[in-house]
């Protein structure tokens, strides 16, 4: 397990997958926003490609997140889109609804970008998020990451288009947590 101040980064548990799909994907809304894919109901226990762990897909790391704390569930988080050759990956979380604001989001992006730069060897790290994802914004600029633009109208959420900023870091960049 990869530890932060507050939450751990795990394997993901069989048990983990019905509470993160009722609690995060089963929301339209918040599915919605979460996904580039177009949200559609899932039947219980089908393989869902979002929740579920191929273990031989090199390109994307997903975790589920606990409290240090007692262990409870928390979110997912995930490194994807990794680039073993120009050594970049993107970085993403959900929280569920009773974990949010609580500052659980800047630890696992700290977390993540340990694991990004330290165990991976990465060089640079990128999140995109809707404009509106104040909380998102919040904890990746929180570790350093800076605001490199704007991708206008270019998500469609609920019946409209969105905005989404790019954030990026690089290593050289980053400031470590000295304690993990």
């Amino acid at each position: 397990m990869l530890k932060g101040d507050k939450v751990g980064l795990r394997a993901r548990h069989e048990d983990d997958i019905p509470i993160l799909r009722a609690e995060l994907y089963d929301d339209v809304v918040n599915g919605s926003r979460a996904d580039g894919r177009p949200w559609r109901p899932m039947r219980p226990g089908a393989e869902d490609s979002r929740l579920t762990v191929n273990d031989k897909e090199e390109g994307i790391v997903p975790f589920s997140v606990v409290e240090l704390d007692g262990g409870t569930l928390i979110g997912t988080a995930t490194l994807w889109g990794i680039d073993t050759h120009h050594r970049n990956a993107h970085i993403g979380l959900g929280l569920r609804p009773a974990a949010r604001g609580k500052g659980y989001g800047t630890d696992v992006v700290a977390v993540l970008c340990h694991y990004g730069f330290v165990v991976r060897g990465l060089q640079r790290l990128q999140i995109e998020t809707l404009s509106d994802n104040h909380a998102m914004l919040r904890a990746a600029e929180r570790n350093g990451f800076v605001r490199e633009g704007v991708l206008r109208s270019s998500a469609w959420v609920m019946g409209e288009f969105l905005d989404e900023v790019l954030l990026g870091l690089l290593a050289r960049d980053w400031k470590p947590d000295s304690k993990r």
